[in-house]
């Protein structure tokens, strides 16, 4: 398996982008650029991920492609085809997106996410970007949120299956799916339980961590690798039985001493399991 993340410092050209990599001890990349690059821009950074061994693991995407406002909505819809046309170009395991929200916030939890037209909408959307661009050496994936389709393992095969596209896939967020108290305490067997149901479709994953404070109602919320509770060792050894090609990527962290940090972290964890990280 292979496994990068987030950087943020800033760079100015693939220069000093491979040097932030390299120092990160990075084998997976995120999309380096945007599809208004130029084809020389694109080139170097390609050459760069080539000669090190590296792998894009996702091209972002981070639109609502479903908004109630029709000219964000179509603004969205654009930049899904225009991205996801930039990780077929480049090769990139996936490019990924959410579904949407039907509200203000793109991200947002609106009880009209769960709406029956909600969802006709999200599998006619994920059906135009796909059959738009056919693209040939990428699948568009949608990332699991806690109040959005698809919310678990179930959800997103009932998804894959609505779709009806070859080049859709799965990108896993499994700590965006423990969203309730009961997943949390079965956390193990629920992150078991993603792999087993989700694993053939799978492209990339993010490994969060996770934890749940004793407030009330409740209070579930991601954290850093190894400050929270998910088992590592189940999460590696899963990871890595997808294929050495498969892409882990720590995320939502403020500051690059903390992805180096948590990568160093993940790395020890499965020197110590014996699982092979690029």
């Amino acid at each position: 398996m292979r496994i990068g993340g987030g950087i943020e410092k800033p760079y100015t050209n693939p220069d000093e982008w491979i040097a932030l990599v390299k120092d990160l001890n990075y084998s997976a990349v995120l999309m380096p650029v945007k599809y208004d690059a130029t084809k020389e821009e694109k080139k170097d950074y390609l050459d760069y991920i080539n000669k090190y061994n590296l792998v894009i693991g996702e091209a972002g995407v981070w639109r609502n492609p479903i908004s109630i406002d029709e000219t964000e909505r179509k603004i969205a819809l654009d930049y899904c085809k225009k991205q996801l046309t930039l990780a077929d170009e480049l090769g990139a395991n996936c490019c990924v997106n959410i579904a949407g929200a039907r509200g203000e916030k793109w991200a947002g939890f609106y009880k009209e996410n769960y709406w029956p037209e909600t969802y006709a909408l999200i599998v006619d959307t994920v059906r135009d970007i796909i059959d738009s661009v056919n693209p040939k050496n990428t699948f568009y994936t949608i990332e699991p949120m806690p109040w959005m389709t698809p919310d678990t393992p179930d959800a997103y095969l009932k998804l894959l299956k609505a779709v009806d596209r070859k080049a859709f896939a799965v990108h896993l967020d499994f700590t965006n799916m423990i969203n309730t108290p009961y997943k949390y305490v079965y956390r193990t067997e629920f992150i078991s339980e993603c792999f087993e149901k989700l694993g053939p479709y799978i492209k990339s994953i993010h490994i969060k961590d996770v934890t749940m404070r004793e407030v009330y109602p409740c209070s579930i919320e991601e954290c850093m690798p190894g400050q929270g509770t998910v088992d590592y060792v189940k999460v590696l050894r899963l990871t890595e039985g997808l294929g050495k090609e498969t892409t882990a990527f720590v995320e939502h962290l403020d500051t690059y001493e903390e992805y180096k940090v948590a990568v160093r972290y993940v790395r020890g964890i499965a020197d110590t399991a014996g699982v092979t990280i690029i």
